[in-house]
């Protein structure tokens, strides 16, 4: 991605108390350093006022999108901000994410994916709100949205909140549909974030729903998206494919109308470069032609495997539920598979 003209700006952040931990399972491995060797990015105190030994950033501009890069006082890539996009990519702890019943593919990073308040622009730096929850989550390892992805995959532990409300767990797509026989796999009925929760829901656009009680714990390709995103990530929800404040209901909805900034521009083909990709991107797919151009399919960009080739998390109906493997099509969007052939388009919310 080219570089435009830097324009360096450096601020002090005051930090705030470290958020607690949430009580989830973590269904990834965090590389520590060797015993007595302190992993700053993991253990190091923030502190509690500013002062001559506050952490000082550099904001540098690029393009290719429009963003910003913060680096810390030796230089390092602390966060990657883009402008009009919610969502930031903080520099954590190496982990590795495995999905062992259906890959031998594992993805180690430390890209940690989270959802800022407010949408990111130039000079926002300055501003309180980003000053206090930059302090509060820049070293912080409470499950990011990666994390809580991987928390509906086969074999993920079951969790509840207080009410007995099951909100994490092994997820399907949903269940069989008697009337639909497409070519090539089996066809499930579609399935929203409610559904797997099992609750009614009423939308910022007036629509009320009732889940149905046969598609509980399912979620299709944009219920999976707006369960980690919405339900858990606090992005809000639409019940429909019209335009508003929120994530429209369907993969061609979002993709079409949905907030976000594109990062891969549909141009009805496969794109030919994916350079600008980066952990958290939404990805959408033509994987039914009898549709016409319509995008039938979404997933999580999660970054390179060890092998070196880019793959992403969906909720399919060849796998029955989420799934960053191998089952019913290579998650690779490099290659000559269903989904790397596909790919049409990327947003960053």
């Amino acid at each position: 991605m080219a570089a435009s003209s830097p324009r360096t700006k450096r601020l002090s952040v005051a930090a705030l108390a470290v958020l607690a931990l949430t009580s989830t399972a973590l269904t990834y491995q965090l590389h520590r350093t060797p015993a007595g060797h302190a992993d700053p990015a993991a253990s190091a105190p923030l502190p509690s006022h500013p002062d001559a030994g506050a952490a000082s950033y550099t904001y540098d501009r690029l393009s290719g999108p429009a963003r910003t890069v913060v680096r810390d006082a030796t230089g390092g890539v602390a966060a990657t901000l883009t402008d009009g996009a919610r969502t930031a990519v903080l520099t954590g702890p190496s982990r590795t994410f495995t999905e062992p019943h259906t890959t031998k593919a594992k993805i180690v990073t430390d890209s940690w994916v989270r959802l800022m308040p407010k949408p990111w622009k130039a000079g926002t730096e300055k501003e309180k709100w980003f000053t206090d929850w930059f302090a509060a989550f820049h070293h912080s390892t409470r499950p990011d949205l990666l994390a809580i992805s991987l928390q509906y995959v086969k074999g993920a532990p079951r969790k509840k909140d207080r009410q007995g409300l099951r909100y994490a767990g092994p997820a399907t797509f949903g269940p069989p549909d008697p009337h639909g026989s497409p070519a090539g796999g089996p066809h499930r009925r579609p399935s929203d974030f409610y559904h797997y929760l099992g609750r009614p829901w009423t939308f910022p656009d007036r629509k009320n729903v009732l889940p149905d009680k046969s598609r509980y714990g399912s979620v299709d390709s944009s219920g999976y998206v707006r369960l980690v995103y919405g339900y858990r990530g606090g992005y809000a929800l639409l019940g429909t494919d019209r335009v508003g404040p929120g994530l429209p209901r369907t993969a061609n909805g979002i993709a079409s109308v949905g907030p976000g900034v594109p990062v891969i521009p549909h141009r009805g083909a496969r794109p030919s470069e994916l350079d600008t990709l980066q952990p958290g991107d939404l990805l959408f797919f033509d994987t039914d032609r009898q549709n016409g151009p319509r995008l039938d399919h979404m997933g999580i960009y999660l970054g390179l495997d060890t092998d070196g080739h880019p793959r992403f998390l969906s909720s399919r109906e060849r796998n029955n539920g989420p799934t960053f493997g191998d089952a019913g099509g290579s998650s690779r969007i490099d290659g000559a598979g269903i989904y790397a052939n596909s790919l049409r388009e990327a947003k960053r919310l």
